[in-house]
């Protein structure tokens, strides 16, 4: 079941016994515990009937009497355990996950990893709760999951606002729903986002990022590449070399596919590219640009550089200096 249908599950007050929430994403994790939190209980029941614990200090005996007790003036009570990943005894609480209280909604946070499914207790609580594992969304899903985040927000986001926030904010959903929220309290509902609200607001220069620089290559344009690094230079927090390096690698990657597919729609290359449709047309005008053999020899320049970034082969060139020659190779035949 995925985290729409829990919540709306939540939402109609029909809970489960327990809830086994694991996953890299925190977000979801976050998004479904929190939403356990307010529904679970009217806000009157809270101060004897919800508990809220945290791996790392809790001793597993105290959390089955937690689990055991029977609710004060409510007909349900809410223990959750938070920071789960740090709690080492799960597989101790086999016994109550065979026969769990009734009156008691479990909720457990282990974020961060996928837990062992292997494990009995998760073959225990499939039978009894319901189990979410939370992913880390694709990247070639980024740009999808945040124009329908920001359109359920009440908000409109074009195109480039679009990449600049998955270039910028990668795919860290909370980071992202904490910029929007931002977002929400300066414009009003129905508002377009564009690529100046994200630089005003945000701090993401509109002019100077990754998605620029990118740009920039494709249209072999040195000199403007060139003004992106010495941007980069002046503000070393903006972007770095391994950024930068797996940005144009997945470019290259992108235009040499290209050439091989044997349509040009720009939608049909969209969906077998798995990209925006916008930028399956800009890599289609790269492709009269770079032959597959410069594509292939600037996928080698970019490993290579990628090793540099790391410290191998390199032991005096500043990140600067690595940029301004990694573009130079790649502009230059």
């Amino acid at each position: 079941m995925n985290e729409k249908l829990i919540l709306r599950e939540i939402e109609n007050k029909n809970f489960q016994p327990v809830y086994f929430l694991h996953g890299e994403e925190p977000y979801f994790i976050d998004l479904i515990s929190n939403a356990l939190i307010k529904n679970a209980l009217e806000e009157h029941e809270k101060e004897f009937n919800q508990s809220v614990l945290y791996g790392k200090g809790t001793d597993h005996l105290v959390l089955i009497n937690e689990l055991k007790s029977f609710p004060m003036g409510s007909e349900k009570r809410l223990v959750v355990l938070k920071e789960a990943q740090d709690f080492k005894k799960i597989e101790d609480l086999c016994s109550y996950f065979e026969n769990p209280n009734p009156s008691t909604i479990f909720v457990i946070c282990h974020k961060y990893k996928k837990y062992d499914s292997r494990k009995k207790s998760l073959k225990l609580i499939a039978k009894q709760g319901q189990i979410f594992l939370s992913e880390k969304i694709k990247e070639y899903q980024l740009n999808e999951w945040i124009q329908r985040y920001v359109t359920s927000q009440g908000f409109t986001l074009n195109s480039k606002a679009t990449m600049l926030l998955g270039e910028f904010l990668g795919n860290d959903l909370g980071r992202i729903v904490n910029e929007v929220e931002k977002l929400g309290v300066i414009y009003p509902k129905g508002a377009q986002i564009d690529e100046k609200h994200i630089e005003e607001n945000i701090g993401i220069s509109k002019d100077y990022n990754l998605f620029e620089l990118t740009n920039a290559v494709a249209a072999q344009d040195i000199h403007k590449a060139y003004k992106i690094i010495h941007y980069f230079e002046l503000n070393p927090k903006a972007v770095h070399l391994p950024q930068i390096v797996s940005s144009l690698f997945t470019f290259f990657s992108n235009v040499l596919k290209i050439h091989f597919l044997k349509f040009s729609a720009r939608e049909a290359i969209a969906k077998e590219l798995r990209v925006h449709p916008f930028v399956a047309g800009e890599l289609s005008k790269a492709k009269s640009k770079f032959s597959p053999k410069k594509l292939a020899f600037n996928m080698e320049v970019l490993q290579d550089y990628d090793l540099k970034s790391k410290g191998y082969g390199n032991t005096t060139s500043s990140q600067a200096d690595l940029m301004k020659e990694l573009i130079f190779k790649l502009l230059n035949p």
